[in-house]
């Protein structure tokens, strides 16, 4: 457990950042120590914002001087505890929110330069008003900032064709847990200068160093896009009918998420408003978007012609293309309604996993049936985005249960799914990270090499073990001679 700053420390906090920088008053901090899902509940020492890299890098300096433990957060949408400080209350919660300016925008370069705080929608319209946009978006756009969804990789619906926040950071500024500010926000497109630095931090989760902005890739704004309902057999016909959508249609298809029936019935259900697409059920649905920066009437007709020729090959039973922007919407409305009807629903295991995307729809069909065979009366509603090897396989308790059965099958559902993931050579977390949630997960199932290696890169980068303590990076394994007796304790 992390020692608590010195009073001397946080007087000297206070006069750096000021009273909008600094607090230690428990109601200013409350809404901030507890998880987006309400499952993780901290506390901390104070609050740290400051409103500049200068500010924040001197106020990690002052810190590492104790090796005072500092817990990075941005919007606190992170779905696995990530940004919340553990319950000893010796943690100092290190706010970006104050820093949300837009520093520059190119339009001609298709490069913007962001703040860690900037939330992500303030970002799509800002880039939108340029005449380009962001290729990044999810549920949380409203809240989630460019800090976080750096530091977590964010995946989101539209990886299909741009990849995950990865490859769309050009460079990134940061706060080394040193105090030492790393400036790497110039946008090169080679450089073969040894490690990079930037790759390290994306998706470090702040164990590495605090994220202060980033240099993001802008592409055209969309003239015009085409959105269809389509009901398939199988998840087999689902990944054909993408393959063969592809085809036709090229980098046009954005996003392509998969919806099996029992979610489409709970949204139906649960979510006022919401009215089925296709006028018999199907077994599968899947989502499908084109967008293009030519015409959208053209590329509403080409959806069309493919979907006719889908329907001709028997890849899909039925579909539905939106005819205006308002039932495109509200197709969308059917798949970001998930979650919520889940939580009406009932309890529920969730897990957000990865698997070669060839190998995803057999897997899927197959981990599903084992998961019935081995808790009975579970159901399982798998979904998202099947082109990337990504869905949420969330496993429903069986009907009678309250919200006890997820207390107490809740672990032994998870492990039985993260085992049959890590058999199939897949991933215990594809886009929402390990935060406090997976750690455990993470040091019984990694692979021991890469274990070893993020340990020894988080040794060498933070070796006070300040940064973000108790996420992301499992502790070594105690015995004789082992790294973990040998530690000095943090």
């Amino acid at each position: 457990m992390p020692a608590p700053p010195s009073p001397v420390l946080l007087e000297s906090l206070a006069r750096l950042l000021g009273p909008k920088g600094f607090t230690a008053e428990p109601s200013e901090m409350e809404p901030w120590l507890v998880d987006w899902r309400g499952r993780y509940r901290g506390a901390a020492a104070a609050m740290l914002s400051p409103a500049s890299a200068e500010e924040a890098a001197q106020a990690v300096r002052l810190c590492a001087d104790e090796g005072a433990a500092l817990v990075p957060q941005g919007g606190n949408s992170s779905m696995v505890g990530g940004a919340t400080p553990d319950a000893s209350g010796n943690s100092l919660l290190f706010s970006l929110r104050r820093m949300n300016r837009i520093r520059s925008l190119d339009p001609e370069g298709n490069i913007v330069v962001c703040e860690a705080g900037v939330i992500l929608s303030t970002l799509h319209d800002a880039a939108l008003a340029a005449g380009r946009r962001f290729p990044l978006t999810l549920g949380a756009k409203g809240s989630a900032t460019i800090g976080g969804l750096v530091s977590t990789n964010a995946g989101g619906t539209q990886v299909l064709r741009f990849g995950t926040m990865r490859g769309l950071v050009l460079g990134i500024e940061a706060v080394l847990p040193d105090g030492s500010l790393f400036e790497g926000l110039a946008p090169l497109k080679k450089d073969n200068r040894g490690y990079d630095l930037k790759q390290l931090l994306i998706g470090a989760e702040g164990t590495l160093g605090i994220v202060t902005a980033a240099s993001l890739k802008l592409v055209p704004a969309v003239a015009g896009r085409a959105v269809a309902w389509a009901g398939v057999a199988s998840p087999e016909a689902a990944l054909a009918l993408l393959r063969h959508c592809e085809t036709l249609l090229g980098d046009a298809v954005e996003a392509f998420e998969l919806v099996p029936k029992s979610s489409l019935d709970l949204v139906l259900r649960h979510i006022p408003g919401a009215r089925a697409p296709l006028a018999e059920p199907q077994p599968w649905n899947v989502l499908i978007e084109a967008v293009s920066a030519a015409s959208g009437e053209e590329l509403h007709r080409a959806l069309s012609a493919a979907l006719e020729r889908a329907l001709g090959l028997g890849l899909a039973a039925d579909a539905a293309l939106a005819a205006s922007e308002g039932q495109a919407e509200a197709f969308w409305r059917l798949r970001d309604g998930i979650s919520e009807a889940e939580r009406k629903d009932g309890p529920a295991a969730k897990h957000d996993i990865s698997v070669e995307v060839a190998a995803m729809p057999r897997f899927m069909t197959e981990a599903a049936a084992a998961v019935k065979r081995r808790f009975p009366g579970t159901r399982v509603d798998a979904f998202g985005h099947l082109g990337d090897g990504n869905v949420h396989f969330n496993v429903r308790a069986p009907q009678a249960a309250g919200a006890e059965w997820l207390a107490g099958a809740g672990g032994a559902v998870t492990s039985f799914v993260h085992d049959l993931v890590t058999a199939a050579g897949g991933s215990i977390s594809a886009e929402h990270g390990i935060g406090t949630m997976k750690l455990t997960e993470l040091g019984r199932l990694g692979d021991p090499v890469r274990l070893a290696a993020m340990r020894a890169i988080k040794q060498a980068l933070d070796p006070k073990g300040m940064m973000n303590p108790g996420k992301l990076v499992p502790p070594a394994p105690a015995g004789p001679g082992s790294l973990a007796e040998s530690a000095d304790p943090q």
